[in-house]
């Protein structure tokens, strides 16, 4: 369903980015980096820990201005239409802005204010009801979860009804099953607004994103679907084989000789092996198996993972 709805949307372009970069004296934090996502996309900014994800989101909310290069929010220029900007994106940065002594419900409200929104009492209503706070309206902040201050900052994101959210590592610190919850919230969110967020974590960018982006040291390294990354960076071939009888060493002598081997990994009650490149070399695993008189239960192609690609990259960067 939510394809359909995304291919019933005009092409608009809600995030622009065009060469961006941010220096602080002599250290590049974002090194001109480009990119764009259309309205009702889901886009993950991937990368480690200190790669310039959260300088980028901040330039891009108009926290704090770039050094050079250009970037537009619904068509409005981050630095020339700033308050225009701020008027069509909702943030959540990492670590959320509270008021402890506030009420749920009064911290929302006030934000509404701060935004000009109109009706702000039936939209606040909406707004904590869609992110499952309503029955905790009138609890003090100081007295909320880590993963219920996490809600907050969303509702907050959204009073204004956005255009766009950007999120910063939404699920950092809390349990697993906020984890489930935020990410539900975040793949619901997709349905009517164009969400970018941060994330060092592989898996919640495969599950959530209709698309990456994978930055390393101020650079975008790779960019595209999970499944096109998958298909236009994946070297060589990698098969699960299980074999009856062989431990490791006996696996890897025996199939040591398969063309362009490079490396038998453990795996369950199997094996990963990887080649060099992409022939078909099921025959031979098979053939090889027989003749040491082994017998091979299970072979079959591994997809290789975003965790895979990511390694690779930032490995290789």
């Amino acid at each position: 369903m939510r394809k359909v709805w995304i291919s019933r949307l005009t092409a608009q372009k809600m995030i622009e980015v065009q060469n961006l970069t941010k220096q602080y004296g002599n250290f590049t934090a974002v090194n001109g980096i480009t990119f764009e996502a259309q309205a009702g996309e889901i886009v993950g900014l991937l990368g480690p820990n200190g790669a310039g994800k959260t300088t980028t989101m901040r330039m891009l909310t108009g926290f704090m201005p770039p050094t050079s290069g250009t970037a537009k929010i619904a068509g409005f220029d981050i630095f020339d239409d700033s308050m225009e900007v701020r008027k069509r994106v909702g943030y959540l940065p990492e670590r959320v802005p509270i008021y402890p002594d506030m009420t749920v419900r009064g911290y929302v409200d006030f934000w509404a204010r701060l935004r000009g929104v109109k009706n702000s009492k039936s939209q606040v209503t909406q707004v904590l009801e869609r992110v499952h706070l309503l029955d905790r309206q009138k609890t003090l902040v100081r007295n909320l979860s880590k993963g219920m201050r996490q809600r907050l900052g969303l509702a907050q994101a959204l009073v204004h009804d956005p255009e766009v959210i950007i999120l910063d590592e939404p699920t950092i610190g809390i349990d697993p099953q906020q984890v489930i919850e935020v990410r539900d919230s975040v793949r619901e969110l997709g349905k009517k607004h164009t969400i970018l967020f941060s994330t060092h974590i592989l898996s919640e960018a495969e599950q959530v994103c209709d698309r990456v982006v994978i930055i390393n040291k101020g650079q975008i390294i790779a960019e595209g679907t999970p499944a096109n990354l998958r298909q236009k960076l994946q070297r060589g071939n990698s098969l699960y084989v299980q074999i009856v009888g062989a431990n490791l060493a006996q696996a890897t002598d025996m199939l040591s000789g398969v063309a362009g081997f490079e490396s038998l990994t453990a795996q369950g009650e199997g094996y990963i092996l990887r080649t060099r490149n992409s022939n078909d070399v099921r025959g031979q695993i098979a053939e090889r198996v027989v003749q040491s008189g082994y017998r091979l239960v299970e072979l079959r192609p591994v997809a290789m993972t975003l965790e895979d690609i990511f390694l690779d990259l930032v490995g290789r960067e």
